[in-house]
């Protein structure tokens, strides 16, 4: 299954929470969720769905995280078997491994201002993992890791510009940003509670397990 490619604010409409898709337009009323906008599914029967089944639920909530991270399914799915296969609580296990890619690292740090932009950052060998260049968005890193911005791409001034909101907009506490140095730290693997996510990771372990 291919990459959607559509319009951002419909997946979020579809979900029926802010995903966060569009970075600076999801803080304003331009946002597609607004009250005074379409805070209803897409579609034609938008507005005249009826109530949800169990099933439903369920699959909302994996479909919201899913595009959260901006995966397919077969490669979500992949994640959710690795999470399984780990001691501890499958849910927070899935979570941490998609909290652990480099993309979303890179986000998270305020490189960039949503997941898509920090994958495309990372795909264009923008940054360096332990003094290697990289390209792969995918790259699970672990406690000790430093990923630093490639010197010729410092003196970009949207980046540096995100990099100076970054503090404001908050940095998880696993993490360490050295502004100065464009440079960023995995100081320790993330828990449920710095996950800021407003999912309920076990519904989609029940889906998965049905």
């Amino acid at each position: 299954m291919a990459r959607y490619t559509g319009p951002k604010c419909r997946i979020c409409r579809r979900e029926g929470v802010k995903l966060f898709l569009k970075g600076e337009r999801c803080l304003t009323t331009k946002c597609a969720l607004d009250q005074k906008r379409r805070p209803y599914p897409p579609g034609d029967h938008g507005l005249g769905r009826k109530k949800m089944t169990d099933y439903g639920l369920h699959l909302r909530e994996k479909q919201k995280v899913r595009r959260i991270y901006g995966m397919n399914e077969k490669q979500f799915l992949a994640y959710y078997h690795k999470a399984n296969s780990q001691k501890g609580v499958t849910g927070e296990n899935l979570l941490r491994l998609l909290e652990r890619r480099l993309d979303s690292v890179v986000y998270r740090l305020g490189f960039a201002m949503t997941r898509d932009e920090a994958r495309q950052l990372v795909s264009h060998r923008h940054f360096m993992v332990n003094g290697r260049r990289v390209s792969v968005p995918s790259i699970q890193l672990r406690d000790g890791d430093e990923i630093t911005l490639i010197e010729r791409t410092r003196k970009n001034a949207r980046l540096n510009e995100l990099l100076d909101n970054a503090p404001h907009r908050g940095i998880p506490g696993w993490l360490e940003l050295d502004r100065q140095n464009f440079k960023g730290v995995v100081k320790n693997m993330p828990n449920r509670e710095d996950i800021d996510l407003d999912v309920n990771e076990r519904l989609i372990v029940e889906l998965y397990s049905k």
